[in-house]
């Protein structure tokens, strides 16, 4: 079982910062691996030609071992969970009469995607909400959702968690009805790979998206995309010289070919290989990696063992464990409590969590220790 990381970071000592799902803190590793990464460009003649594939390619095989992805070269190297999204709205067919599943108050980057496509191919959006009942929300959820998907869905998108209050959808079920009618499973995954098992080769989405600057503890403005075969064909955003096939032949770029790198590799955003953002992903990578997320949700759910009968008994609500992941959950108040004077009391006791939604959405992460819960549960008594 992992112990408290806390010295591989700098937080604050006087600070409980329980709130990975709004932006993970880097460790001192990262920090090193991007400044070590900003000085290389002091002297430009350092940079080899290779320089420019071999640190992608080393990104790209530990997110692919993270994810349980045998081919590497399914994985694209985007600047944002937006631009994954974006790649899979341009290219997944879906028309008039055809619907798009989505979850209600899902996060905006994976639903501007789908309202643009909807606009401008006459597709319905179909959201689906949370039974509105204290106990079973989470099992009711999953429900709706397998019961929306019908035979003119072409496009089921969704988090493995809710991110506002850590809801966890059954991937597995979910992605399996979508394939019996032939609709495209399109996850983002940036609240939950990095701290929450997930194996493309078990639920088999056509696209899983991920930023890097939450559960994978890396730099802003980096993320990574797992597209399936749907994608071998198609047609990236943008149109990049290092995408195209042979693009390692500086000489030979001025022969300009029409073919792509094989995979995803045509996806990837332009200056994909970033010296300084991307020594930082791969560093992180390797954290996440000798973590592991299920050592990582056994840490936050040991942790956490004790609060929620105890915030249970200030009459907060909490979802069925089943159907919440430990690193990210949501705690309802209840009925007439201002929900924002108790945020802004628990920042005055430097208790760092969110407000999303209606829940006080809580993040701990492996720098946690008991007394951040016990912080916690002190400012909410208050």
């Amino acid at each position: 079982m992992l112990t408290c990381q806390k010295s591989s970071f700098s937080l604050p000592g006087d600070e409980h910062y329980l709130n990975c799902a709004y932006m993970s803190p880097i460790s001192v590793a990262v920090e090193t691996a991007g400044m070590t990464g900003v000085a290389r460009k002091r002297v430009p003649s350092r940079i080899a030609t290779s320089d420019f594939f071999t640190e992608s390619d080393r990104a790209r095989a530990l997110f692919a071992r993270l994810i349980n992805a045998p081919d590497p070269s399914r994985v694209a190297i985007i600047p944002a969970a937006s631009y994954g999204l974006a790649i899979a709205a341009r290219n997944l067919p879906a028309g008039a009469g055809q619907n798009i599943v989505v979850t209600h108050e899902q996060f905006p980057a994976n639903v501007h995607a789908w309202r643009r496509l909807a606009r401008d191919r006459g597709v319905e959006i179909r959201v689906v909400a949370p039974p509105d009942v204290t106990d079973g929300r989470g099992q009711g959820w999953n429900e709706g959702l397998l019961e929306a998907i019908d035979a003119s869905t072409a496009i089921v998108a969704l988090g493995h968690v809710h991110w506002t209050d850590g809801t966890k959808f059954d991937l597995g079920a979910i992605g399996a009805r979508a394939r019996d009618v032939g609709a495209a499973l399109v996850v983002d995954g940036t609240q939950s790979v990095g701290a929450l098992p997930f194996d493309v080769q078990a639920i088999q989405p056509d696209a899983l998206v991920c930023a890097t600057y939450k559960w994978l503890m890396g730099p802003y403005s980096m993320g990574f995309a797992y597209l399936g075969t749907r994608f071998d064909a198609g047609e990236p955003l943008e149109e990049t010289w290092i995408g195209r096939a042979g693009s390692e032949n500086f000489k030979e770029l001025v022969n300009y070919r029409d073919d792509y790198q094989p995979g995803a590799v045509r996806y990837d955003v332009g200056e994909r290989t970033n010296f300084a953002l991307m020594p930082m992903a791969i560093a992180a990578l390797e954290q996440v990696l000798e973590w592991q997320p299920a050592r990582v949700q056994e840490y936050c759910a040991t942790l956490t063992a004790d609060l929620f009968e105890r915030v249970r008994a200030l009459g907060y609500t909490v979802e069925a464990p089943e159907y919440r992941g430990a690193h990210l959950f949501g705690l309802r108040a209840p009925a007439g409590t201002d929900i924002t004077a108790v945020g802004e009391r628990l920042r005055a006791q430097k208790v760092l969590v969110s407000l999303r939604g209606s829940a006080l959405r809580v993040s701990p992460h492996v720098y946690n220790d008991a007394r951040d819960i016990d912080a916690l549960l002190a400012a909410l008594n208050l």
